[in-house]
């Protein structure tokens, strides 16, 4: 067997359990740590299409900046209210559920085996890449030029977000505060 199918089973596998446990899961702060498993793998697959450079930013941001920003906010919002668990969900749902993920299963294995050999190709060659100054630069260049707004409109999301759940969990402590 060829290393390189090894892997991608080994960590689309990976992926794929780790993004059912995200779903399963009761606790918030455990599927966010499943998440961190399926962004491992996804960092994986990328450095087995030789996208190194993205497979470290999908590690250094998804998992260390986003990650982080989503249990913080997790943990701040945490309510002591019980979470749905799945113990308590009927039967059909169960069954439903368990029919929609192995179809979905079905549909993404049936695509890998169908799309074997059917590689895009791009204007960009490997010689090409290098000759301009190699992926970081011709990525940094993209991202500083042509998508600087989208950057710097995801930053400004990311701090709205951040200071939005601060607020409404000093309104819930303020209010929560005065009952007692």
């Amino acid at each position: 067997m060829d290393f390189g199918l090894l892997a991608f089973s080994i960590f689309s596998t990976i992926a794929i359990l780790g993004s059912i446990m995200v779903i399963l899961k009761k606790s918030p702060v455990a599927a966010a740590f499943s998440l961190v498993l399926v962004f491992f793998a996804f960092a994986g697959l990328y450095a087995l299409m030789g996208a190194h450079l993205v497979a470290a930013l999908q590690i250094l941001v998804y998992t260390g900046a986003i990650m982080v920003l989503f249990v913080f906010v997790i943990m701040l919002l945490s309510q002591d209210e019980p979470v749905n668990d799945l113990k308590e969900s009927s039967g059909l749902f169960k069954g439903v559920s368990v029919l929609g993920i192995l179809g979905l299963m079905g549909l993404l294995i049936r695509a890998v085996l169908t799309a074997r050999g059917m590689v895009p190709t791009g204007t960009l060659t490997d010689e090409k890449i290098v000759s301009m100054g190699g992926n970081v630069r011709l990525i940094s260049e993209g991202i500083f030029t042509d998508h600087v707004f989208h950057f710097e409109l995801t930053s400004f999301l990311l701090l709205g977000a951040v200071v939005s759940t601060v607020a409404l969990a000093k309104r819930k402590a303020v209010s929560g505060g005065s009952k007692a």
